[in-house]
């Protein structure tokens, strides 16, 4: 009975969690017969039952250390949700079964032997932990009798850790008078005759007689002795530790022996496990958190961002991974404040509903920006620490080069920040360092390769490029690749012909067409032209290149846009670096750096996770440039985002820049690439842009505002809200709800909010609400949350702008007139050359990436408002194939940003007192 009504209850875990099933390993040390055959037998339980069991057999020679790893690793395995050490541990050498039992995690313990499960029991905690096999096989057995156990007198013999001592326990806490006799018990006979309950487990054969017994008392018998018996082929029969056949005519119920408590034992071992896997999913349901928030302390004046930030106390970063829902194996801790995640959790959750994936961009700015990263971080803090919404934040990860030139750091502002700042800014776990190692490595290829062919004959190279090793030559598989992709189908290489060797080892690649450059994570304009190979060795053969900061690199495009370490690796291999001099594109597979590339970014791959001053999740992952490329966070992010935050749950991400780039990019190549569909747009707007776009004067950064933005002025103000009115139309264009985020400034009148948020209204956004989060956190972003959960019930129709099939010029002259609002395009001749090229490449299917400025709809920064009949000139297309786009350059623009007169670092330093960062961003 007990195993069919596991088996159902297995099954209906699977229907409810597709791909779960419940897990039990079993640890052995030595291999002892009894052993072998009591580990079988359970084995095939829980194979009849559904359970997936595991057998891990370590050898006699196996130390306590050895046994305590094996431990160590099953407790951390979220797929073992039971496992037992079958006992005695059969080893030569010694081994403390106490500590070995206590070391099983008591969550995991099904068989209820370390301390804090004994613990438990016997303070009649018995919701809460895990009971002996068999005196809970024995009390099962007892209630299928019918017999009441409140107020019964029971005996106990026997009083082993395993059955006695918690078989007394476990009566009384059922109501029984209990009564525990042992070895030393002068009056057993007559304490026997008390019971109306009798559980002997005292190891001795038939030692309790059937005269003793009580009539109708029920009797349980633990015991399994042998006795001599020579009708036996074996010499010998099992026999209890009652006298069976003459208690049987007293008891009113008696289990035999053999088939009556042994049977039990093994079906609530697997009664256990099966208990232990439900209360696995109840933690670690998806879209379940129990999560802790942490509260603001809200003062006026608002005090700087790295005040703010160091007065928070984060929680450990592996209490915010469990609060979400993440296992302990798929977090790799960096520190107390940050950890990457496993790739492992999107599989293991990829049956699981997606929640309602919001995107977060702007109105045109002005160059101090409105405040996009603040706003994003308001609105998560606003739905998860006030409105118990599941929801995380997902953010790019900034470059040090602004974060020590101009702009500063990047994690917000006030009290909506991600925390410790000072981490955020930096180094977090390395990803951006690791880009720039892996996009060198593809530089430092392309120049050598070029050296080597300039300097080499055929002969040589293919000598070099495949060596005899102990008299074997033999292609590596990216070598294979490129022969396939020349026509060569050979795998032999002394098969290759003195031709088919010259087009397998010449790249010949064309210097004038070499694309790829060096990067480094500093502003440094002293690099954006520079000449390489000067140095002797290099035999004259120097070119002039550029290096360009790290986050502009193709491999951080590829980052943001993979879904795995799979599409990375093939992205990475599709790469285009140059062309060859008959024009035919070379990859960083053909310079067989592939591999190398995946090896140097398996862990960047990994999302990081973080939290807000309030203590809602943020990961923070991948920081592609806004312009060249599609200024995002990873789809890997907000995918297992996604999965974590249930069907009800909510994940907010931001886009670079105004809606016009940032948003147009992540709808048509981010939301293209991963298949996801956004439910609502939250445009963030401020008094002072959209004076700007009214007329008013220029903002520079560092220079005070002129009295036009600090004084009330709602007729420039609404000549402005033309920026607004198109920005909200640019994000129809999308079939996407559009909620208006009006972010209030301390300088704004209650007149000038109203009126945005009017106008807003009147240009088609499902609503427009005034915000006040950077002054009080979570709670000033209210509304806005408020205002996206209504819109994500809102009806959604989205739709890309283009199709990729449709030519280039044409893709690039619909964003230009649709969103942009020009009259044209004008392609330059370097602009009309590469789509004839990128079209016979075959790359012409690909979306467009507008490369132009961010300061205006238009390709002239100092046209504001919402300019209309201007052409839009294309000086030049470039291509980022392994990341899927072609990006148009509109107008001149850097790569490379260089140093300001008062870069941010004349204003950094480390405390002296803590150690920490001051100054900082």
């Amino acid at each position: 009975q007990v195993r069919d009504r596991l088996k159902q209850q297995v099954v209906e875990m699977k229907e409810k969690f597709p791909g779960f099933r419940p897990g039990l390993a079993i640890l052995q040390v030595g291999n002892r017969d009894d052993s072998n055959l009591y580990i079988n037998m359970k084995l095939k339980a829980a194979a009849e039952i559904g359970i997936s069991a595991n057998h891990i057999k370590l050898p006699n020679t196996a130390t306590e250390a050895d046994v305590l790893k094996c431990i160590a690793s099953l407790n951390a395995d979220p797929a073992v949700h039971g496992f037992i050490v079958q006992l005695p541990l059969d080893s030569d050498k010694p081994i403390n079964t106490e500590k070995i039992t206590n070391a099983v995690a008591p969550e995991k313990d099904v068989d209820g032997l370390s301390s804090i499960n004994a613990g438990k029991l016997s303070r009649g905690d018995l919701g809460d932990c895990f009971i002996p096999c068999t005196p809970k096989g024995c009390m099962e057995l007892i209630r299928q009798t019918g017999v009441q156990v409140t107020g019964k007198r029971a005996v106990v013999i026997g009083r082993s850790k395993i059955v006695g001592a918690p078989m007394h326990d476990l009566l009384l806490w059922n109501n029984a008078t209990v009564t525990t006799c042992h070895s030393k018990t002068s009056t057993l006979a007559e304490e026997v005759g008390k019971a109306d309950i009798l559980v002997v487990a005292a190891g001795k054969a038939e030692m309790v007689k059937g005269e003793w017994i009580k009539p109708g008392a029920i009797v349980i018998d633990c015991g399994i002795n042998h006795v001599p018996d020579s009708t036996k082929a074996s010499g010998k029969r099992v026999v209890g530790d009652v006298a069976y056949n003459t208690a049987k005519e007293k008891a009113s119920y008696i289990t035999p022996v053999p088939g009556g408590v042994g049977p039990m034992t093994v079906a609530m071992l697997m009664q256990s496990t099966v208990e232990s896997a439900q209360r696995f999913l109840e933690k670690f349901q998806p879209g379940k958190w129990a999560i802790q928030y942490n509260q603001l302390n809200l003062k006026m004046p608002v005090p700087s961002d790295i005040e703010i930030s160091r007065a928070c106390i984060p929680k450990p970063i592996e209490q915010v991974a469990s609060e979400v829902g993440l296992f302990p194996d798929e977090v790799e801790p960096y520190g107390q404040t940050k950890a990457k995640v496993q790739l492992s959790a999107l599989n293991r959750l990829k049956n699981q509903p997606d929640g309602k994936y919001v995107v977060v961009t702007g109105i045109t700015p002005t160059p101090l920006g409105e405040g996009k990263s603040t706003t994003t971080v308001g609105l998560v803090q606003a739905l998860g620490a006030h409105l118990h919404q599941n929801v995380f934040a997902c953010v790019r990860q900034p470059s040090q080069g602004p974060t020590f030139g101009i702009k500063g750091g990047a994690a917000g502002g006030g009290y909506c920040q991600v925390v410790p700042m000072e981490e955020f800014n930096l180094h977090l776990t390395g990803d951006i360092h690791a880009i720039t190692a892996a996009n060198n490595l593809v530089a430092a290829a392309i120049d050598a390769r070029m050296f080597h062919e300039l300097t080499q004959s055929d002969q040589a190279l293919y000598n070099r490029l495949v060596p005899s090793v102990s008299g074997v030559r033999k292609f590596s598989d990216i070598q294979i690749r490129r022969l396939q992709k020349l026509g060569i189908n050979k795998t032999d290489p002394a098969a290759l012909t003195k031709e088919e060797i010259n087009a397998f080892v010449r790249l010949d690649i064309d210097p004038g067409t070499i694309t790829w450059q060096r990067v480094l994570d500093t502003n440094d304009r002293f690099l954006r032209k520079i000449t390489i190979g000067q140095s002797p060795t290099e035999k004259g053969f120097s070119r002039t290149a550029q290096f360009d900061i790290t986050v502009s690199s193709e491999i951080m495009a590829v980052l943001a846009l993979a879904d795995g370490l799979d599409d990375m690796k093939k992205r990475f291999g599709r790469m285009v670096v140059a062309s060859s001099k008959k024009g035919q594109p070379v990859t960083a597979d053909d310079l067989g750096v592939t591999g190398a590339l995946a090896v140097l970014m398996k862990d960047a791959i990994k999302p990081n996770l973080m939290q807000t001053l309030e203590g809602t999740p943020v990961f923070v992952h991948a920081g592609p440039f806004a312009n060249i490329a599609h200024g995002n966070s990873s789809v890997l992010a907000d995918k297992i985002a996604l999965k974590l935050v249930g069907k009800e749950g909510f994940v907010v991400t931001e886009a670079g820049f105004g809606a016009d780039i940032g948003m147009e990019k992540f709808f048509d190549i981010k939301c293209r690439y991963s298949g996801l569909r956004p439910h609502v747009v939250v445009l963030v707007a401020t008094v002072r842009a959209l004076k700007m776009h009214g007329g008013g004067p220029a903002v520079t950064a560092g220079v005070p505002l002129p009295k036009e933005y600090t004084e009330e002025n709602l007729q420039l103000l609404a000549n402005g809200c033309s920026n607004l009115n198109k920005q909200i139309q640019n994000a129809r264009l999308f079939g996407v709800p559009v909620v208006v985020a009006v972010n209030a400034f301390k300088t704004d009148t209650k007149a000038e909010l109203a009126l945005v948020v009017q106008k807003a209204k009147e240009a088609g956004a499902f609503d427009a609400v005034e915000c006040t989060h950077w002054a009080e956190g979570g709670k000033g972003a209210l509304a806005l949350a408020r205002a996206v959960q209504r819109a994500s019930q809102a009806p959604s129709n989205f739709r890309f702008l283009y199709n990729t099939e449709l030519p280039i010029v044409d893709k690039i002259r619909l964003i230009a007139q649709q969103v942009y609002g020009a009259r044209d395009i004008e392609l330059l001749p370097e602009a009309q050359e590469k789509v004839a090229v990128y079209t016979k490449q075959g790359f012409g299917n690909l979306p467009i990436c507008m490369a132009k400025t961010h300061l205006s709809l238009s390709h002239d920064p100092e046209q504001k408002g919402a300019p209309t009949g201007f052409v839009l000139p294309i000086r030049d297309i470039r291509a980022s194939v392994g990341a899927g786009f072609l990006y148009p350059l509109v107008g001149t623009m850097s790569t490379m940003p260089g140093l300001p007169t008062r870069p941010c670092f004349y204003d950094i330093d480390l405390d002296p007192v803590s150690g920490g960062v001051n100054g900082l961003f």
